[in-house]
Formats: C-alpha cells, sequence, structure tokens
C-alpha cells in the first residue's frame, strides 16, 4: 500500500494530453484521492472491529506482578533466591519479592487484579488481559522504539505505529491532525522518534502536545497570528503554496516539500477546531469532575474529545521522563503514579462506553517492558537508602491490557512461570500485538506497506502474526 503524489506521477511519466485519460487510473492509485488529500479516509482490506485508537502508554516498565499477573507463589518465597533456572536481567537482583497490594479477583469474569488500580480493575469486565507478553531487551531506548514503531534500532527511525494507523486510516477531520501524542513536560527519551513517520508522508507525523500547560494559547504555541486576519493568513498562504508547487514541479517530488504543505495547511484549519477541541472548560461539570480536575484527567478528557472529532490515534503518556521506572520502592512510586492515573482512565472508560465510543475505540495500556518479580540489589558504592525495594527491567514476561474496538472483554490471555518473570504459555510478542491491533483496525499486517529504497516497509517488520484468542 503505496499511494503516488498526483504531482510525483505526472512529473514522472511526463506532462501533456496524454496525462488527461490517467483519471481513473490515479483513482485506483489513491483511494480516497490522497493525492489531493494524504489524510482522506482511506479503505481497510476487510472491515474493521475498530475506527480508532487512544495507546495510555505507562512510560518506564509497570510492574506486572503488582497489577494484572497475580502470583501467589511470590508470598510462599518472599525474601528466598528464586529456584530454578537464573534471571537473566540488566542489572543483578536478589531475592524474590511479594507484592505490597492485594490482589483479589475483579467482575463477573473473575479476572484476578490487585488494588495498584482500583478503579480500573473495577472495569475488569471490558479488559481484554494479556499477561504473555515480551520484547527482545531489557532497555528503556530499543523498548520504546519496538513497541511504538516496530524496529528496535534507535538510529534507524522508522514509522510510528500511529503513523501506520494514519496511515492507512486516513482521518475523519481534515481541521485537525490525524495522529497527536499527549505527553506533558516534553518529550520522552528518544524523543520525537517515538511518534515521527520516517519515510512515510509528513501528514502521518504526531503531533506534539505538551498537556503540562492548561491555556488553549500555551498548549499549541502561536495556533493564531495577532497581526494577520483569517482572510490575508490565507492568500499568504496561497502564494506560499504555489511557490512551493512550483518548485516541485520544477525541480521534481520533494516529501520534506510535501509535508511543509501539508503542515502549513494543517495549521491554518487548526486555529479554529483546536481551540476548541483543547479547551476541556466546555465539557459539562459532571464529566470534568467524573476525570478529575489533574494532569491525567485533562489528557484523558481531551483524548476522549480527540478521537470524537475523528482523530485515529491519540496517544497519551504518563510523562516525559521514565515515570514507571520503579527501581527504588517500588511499592510507594507505583502506588503514587497508579494515584494519579487510575481514575482517569477508568473514566476514559466508562464514558466511551456511557457514549457508545468504546465498540470502536481500541484502548490499549501498557509500557515498554515489566519488572522482575525479584529484589533490585544496591549498586555498589551508593548510598542504600536510594537504591532499596525496587525491581529491574524485564522484557521476558509483562502485562499489557486492551479494551473496546473487538477486543475480548472481561478475558486474560497468556501465563507468566510462577513467579511472573517469563511469558511460557501462549506468549505475545510485540509484532504479534502490533499485527494483531492493525486486524482490528481491519487491515492485514503483511499488506499494509511502503514501498521505500526498494523494499517494502511494515510495521511488523517480517514477523508477526495475528493472535485471534484476544478478539471478541
Amino acid at each position: 500500500m503505496n499511494p503516488l503524489s498526483r504531482r510525483s506521477f505526472l512529473h514522472r511519466t511526463g506532462m501533456g494530453m496524454g496525462a488527461l485519460g490517467l483519471g481513473p487510473l490515479l483513482s485506483q492509485l489513491n483511494a480516497g484521492d490522497r493525492s489531493l488529500n494524504p489524510l482522506a479516509p482511506g479503505k481497510t482490506h476487510f472491515p474493521a472491529r475498530a475506527k480508532r485508537v487512544i495507546h495510555i502508554f505507562a512510560n518506564g516498565g509497570p510492574s506486572q506482578v503488582d497489577s494484572f499477573d497475580y502470583k501467589p507463589a511470590l508470598a510462599k518465597y518472599n525474601g528466598k533466591e528464586m529456584p530454578g533456572e537464573s534471571l537473566k536481567t540488566e542489572r543483578k537482583t536478589g531475592t524474590l519479592m511479594q507484592s505490597s497490594f492485594e490482589f483479589k479477583q475483579r467482575g463477573q469474569c473473575g479476572i484476578w487484579a490487585s488494588d495498584l488500580f482500583p478503579m480500573v480493575a473495577d472495569m475488569a469486565d471490558d479488559l481484554c488481559i494479556i499477561n504473555s507478553m515480551f520484547a527482545n531487551v531489557p532497555n528503556h531506548e530499543p523498548s520504546l522504539m519496538l513497541m511504538n514503531t516496530g524496529a528496535e534500532r534507535v538510529n534507524l527511525v522508522r514509522p510510528s505505529m500511529g503513523s501506520w494507523i494514519t496511515y492507512g486510516l486516513g482521518t475523519e477531520n481534515e481541521n485537525l491532525p490525524g495522529f497527536v501524542s499527549l505527553c506533558p513536560g516534553g518529550v520522552p527519551i528518544v524523543e520525537t522518534q517515538n511518534w515521527r513517520s520516517a519515510f512515510l508522508p509528513g501528514a502521518y507525523q504526531g503531533a506534539h502536545i505538551d498537556t503540562k500547560n492548561t491555556q488553549v494559547a500555551k498548549l499549541i504555541p502561536d495556533i493564531r497570528n495577532p497581526r494577520m486576519t483569517m482572510d490575508l493568513q490565507r492568500r499568504q498562504l496561497d502564494l506560499i503554496q504555489e511557490m512551493n508547487h512550483q518548485d516541485m514541479a520544477a525541480n521534481g517530488f520533494d516529501a520534506d516539500a510535501e509535508a511543509r504543505i501539508h503542515s502549513l495547511e494543517l495549521a491554518y484549519k487548526m486555529q479554529m477546531e483546536a481551540t476548541d477541541v483543547f479547551n476541556v472548560e466546555r465539557e459539562p461539570a459532571h464529566v470534568r469532575e467524573l476525570y478529575g480536575d489533574t494532569l491525567h484527567g485533562r489528557q484523558m478528557l481531551i483524548a476522549r474529545r480527540l478521537i470524537e472529532r475523528g482523530v485515529r490515534f491519540v496517544q497519551v503518556w504518563h510523562g516525559a521522563g521514565q515515570p514507571w521506572d520503579s527501581h527504588n520502592e517500588i511499592a510507594k512510586e507505583h502506588g503514587r503514579l497508579a494515584g494519579e492515573a487510575d481514575r482517569p482512565i477508568a473514566a476514559l472508560l466508562a464514558d466511551l462506553k456511557q457514549r457508545g465510543l468504546l465498540e470502536d475505540t481500541l484502548v490499549i495500556w501498557g509500557g515498554e517492558f515489566g519488572r522482575t518479580p525479584t529484589v533490585e540489589l544496591p549498586t555498589p558504592g551508593a548510598n542504600d537508602a536510594n537504591t532499596k525495594l525496587g525491581r529491574d527491567h524485564n522484557h521476558h514476561g509483562f502485562t499489557m491490557w486492551m479494551a473496546g474496538g473487538g477486543a475480548k472483554g472481561g478475558f486474560q490471555y497468556g501465563k507468566t512461570d510462577e513467579f511472573g518473570f517469563k511469558a511460557v504459555e501462549n506468549p505475545v510478542h510485540v509484532h504479534d500485538l502490533h499485527a494483531t491491533i492493525l486486524h482490528l483496525l481491519g487491515f492485514d499486517h503483511e499488506k499494509l506497506t511502503y514501498r521505500y529504497a526498494g523494499r517494502d516497509f511494515r510495521l511488523t517488520d517480517i514477523s508477526g502474526h495475528v493472535v485471534k484468542d484476544l478478539i471478541a
């Protein structure tokens, strides 16, 4: 799947009267006339269960054994060496450490979940929990890249999942980006590579919004031009665009120039629409109270308002650093972080469900990996007070969940070993997760491709299979 720009096509084949008969062919090459609008709604390979995605990213790696992966053996062997195979972790770890959070069965489905996320856990009948996720390495940068782009090489930028999905689906609102990344406090490690479009056209790149700001004017800097009327801006923009088009007609297609053209148009259109969508004060008081007047409450409410207006992919980050990277005092730190996120996430699910949007909106939660069931040992020479009772990175087995959008609710899939370290039953690699997400959106992950540098690239690289058991 690789739409060819109309201008590029005509430039390569030669201008002239013969091009007048190419309309039907160009229509086939550019479903939805993507040559005129790269964000025009696209055609799926088969009927979709989901129309849009909200990806809640618990940046840093939340602990599966403290949240949704119940391991009673940790209490039994607390403070003892883990029997069996030795742990392969990034740092040396010590004995097994039981969870500080109480687990119990939730909902009619009886899924085990801890009181780390009590309000989310109460919605267990809507959750499709994957307990057997695994990735490739225990390092943040490559694991972030794998989860967000399907390729772990930091120095070889690939299109992000949001870009691939926007490339496939387009958008239902021409006045907003098709892909928005809500990340408070700046950008995470590996920075904009997490939402880059890479070699895909620039129109599919994520638009970063720093949700730490509460005023719309600061959320989107320079959204309005105080010295020019809208009409004058339109005339100036038309002149700039005409010069851009003439340049490309003379010198050939330029992907960067094409991206700039689209960005200028989008920025002009956003002046009215964005002012509305990011202003949560326009929501009724009872809705704002449901989410809570906090940073994460505002983020989740903005995410709902964005997908309501046709944005295809919204990624919601829990901070620009690695807040869930609890190497120290995991009970305290995870408790604080979950306290920030639990109510807003539960509110989002409930609100989407009440509005009839959860049925075709896929909500995903998780980090780039999980954490060890063993305690992390103090770093030699470090102050023990600053390095205690935490857990190290663990890519061998961790948990993510999905809700809505055709995912099977009230369902727990796969298992880790009795201590929660390694996926041992129905393991799901990140490529498998991506293949399943694309399937729910109506795409065959092997056919959603883009030709670049002589090769057809895809989100799942050369791997991945759809986990059909996760589909309702």
